[in-house]
C-alpha cells in the first residue's frame, strides 16, 4: 500500500511525508513546485505535475497501488484570495474535483484533506469545536469548506472515505532534519518575528493593541508542524481500519498565545531584542482563535508532543538561523 501526498514539497506536506516514511509507509509525492521546494522532499519519488492532469494522476495512482491520498495541494493566502477569488476556486476546488475524479477511476477510496480553521470565520465561542457554525469570511476559507462538502457528497456517491483536518496556526520545524518554513511572501507570525531577529526585517508589525485580551493583542492557537504531521499519519490509519468514515477534526493545542507573548518568547529564545511597532488593526482579524482538540484526541488517539511555545519557537529558530534564506541555502 502506498500513500500519495499532493503538495508534498510544501511546508506541512514535506513534514508529513517524513513522518509517514519514518513509520514505515511507502510514499509518493506529487507537487507542481509552484510554492513548494524540491529540496524539502525526502528520498522518495517526486512527480512534478499538476493534480488537474487527471490522466497522468490516474496512472500514478495505479502504478504505485495507492490506497490513501493525503491532500495538501492548494493556494492558501487569505489576502490574495480576497483579491483573486477565481484563482482560489480554480486551484483549490476545481483541482480537488479533478483529484477525486482520478481517485474514482483508480478505485482509491481514502483521502485525508488539509482543511483550515478559516472555515469557521468569526467564532461564536472559544474554544472552537467542530460543530460550531462554518461561516467563512474570505474565499480561502470558502474554498476549503466547499471541498469538505464535496467530500461528503463523494462519500455518499462513490464510497470515498475522508477526514478533513482543520488546522489552526502551524509553526515550528523538524527537530533533527534540515526542514522548515520557507514561504514567499511570508505571512505567518513566527517566521516573520524570526526574520526580524536575523535582521532581515526592520521590525515586526503588531496589528492592533486594543483587542479584549490580556495585553490587547490578538490570541492564536499555535500547533507544531510535527504534531500536525503525526495527526495526518493517525488519520491515514483510521481510514484504513474503520471503513465508512467522513468527518472533520480540529487540530490545535487548545491553548492560545497573544502576538505580544510570541514576540517576548522569541526574544528569550533568540537572545535578540526584536523590534516591534504597533499598527492599525487588520480588517477581519478576530480577537481570539483557539481550538478544541478533544475530537482529535478521542477519535485519532492524537497527543501533541510539542505543545509549549518555547519548543515551537526554538525549533523554528534552529531552522531559520541555519537557513536564513530557506531552501536556497
Amino acid at each position: 500500500m502506498t500513500v500519495l501526498v499532493t503538495g508534498g514539497a510544501g511546508y506541512i506536506g514535506s513534514h508529513t511525508t517524513v513522518e509517514l516514511m519514518e513509520h514505515g509507509e511507502q510514499v509518493t509525492v506529487v507537487d507542481n513546485l509552484q510554492t513548494g521546494h524540491r529540496q524539502a522532499v525526502p528520498d522518495t519519488k517526486l512527480y512534478v505535475m499538476d493534480i488537474r492532469d487527471t490522466q497522468k494522476l490516474t496512472e500514478v495512482l495505479h502504478q504505485y497501488r495507492v490506497d490513501t491520498v493525503v491532500h495538501f495541494a492548494a493556494n492558501s493566502l487569505v489576502g490574495e484570495s480576497v483579491q483573486n477569488p477565481l484563482k482560489y476556486y480554480e486551484n483549490n476546488v476545481a483541482a480537488t474535483a479533478k483529484l477525486l475524479s482520478a481517485m474514482v477511476d483508480a478505485r482509491v477510496n481514502n483521502i485525508v484533506f488539509s482543511s483550515t480553521a478559516a472555515v469557521y470565520g468569526e467564532p461564536v465561542r472559544i474554544p472552537i469545536n467542530e460543530d460550531d457554525p462554518t461561516t467563512p469570511t474570505n474565499p480561502y476559507g470558502e474554498t476549503k469548506l466547499a471541498i469538505e462538502r464535496m467530500l461528503r457528497w463523494c462519500h455518499t456517491a462513490y464510497g470515498i472515505n475522508s477526514i478533513s483536518l482543520r488546522y489552526f496556526n502551524a509553526a515550528g520545524a523538524h527537530s533533527s532534519l534540515p526542514m522548515g518554513e520557507d514561504h514567499e511572501p511570508e505571512t505567518h507570525l513566527i517566521p516573520i518575528v524570526l526574520q526580524a531577529a536575523l535582521g532581515q526585517r526592520e521590525f515586526v508589525s503588531i496589528y492592533g493593541d486594543d483587542y479584549p485580551t490580556s495585553d490587547g493583542t490578538c490570541i492564536r492557537d499555535y500547533i507544531h508542524v510535527m504534531d500536525l504531521a503525526s495527526a495526518h499519519r493517525l488519520a491515514v490509519q483510521r481510514l484504513r481500519s474503520n471503513g465508512q468514515v467522513c468527518e472533520s477534526i480540529n487540530l490545535g493545542n487548545g491553548t492560545g498565545f497573544s502576538v505580544q507573548q510570541v514576540i517576548e518568547m522569541a526574544r528569550k529564545v533568540t537572545g535578540v531584542d526584536i523590534p516591534a511597532k504597533y499598527a492599525s488593526r487588520r480588517v477581519g482579524d478576530p480577537a481570539v482563535l483557539v481550538a478544541s482538540s478533544q475530537r482529535a484526541r478521542d477519535v485519532l488517539g492524537w497527543q501533541p508532543k510539542y505543545a509549549d511555545l518555547a519548543t515551537v519557537i526554538s525549533t523554528a529558530w534552529n531552522w531559520h538561523r541555519t537557513h536564513p534564506y530557506g531552501y536556497q541555502d
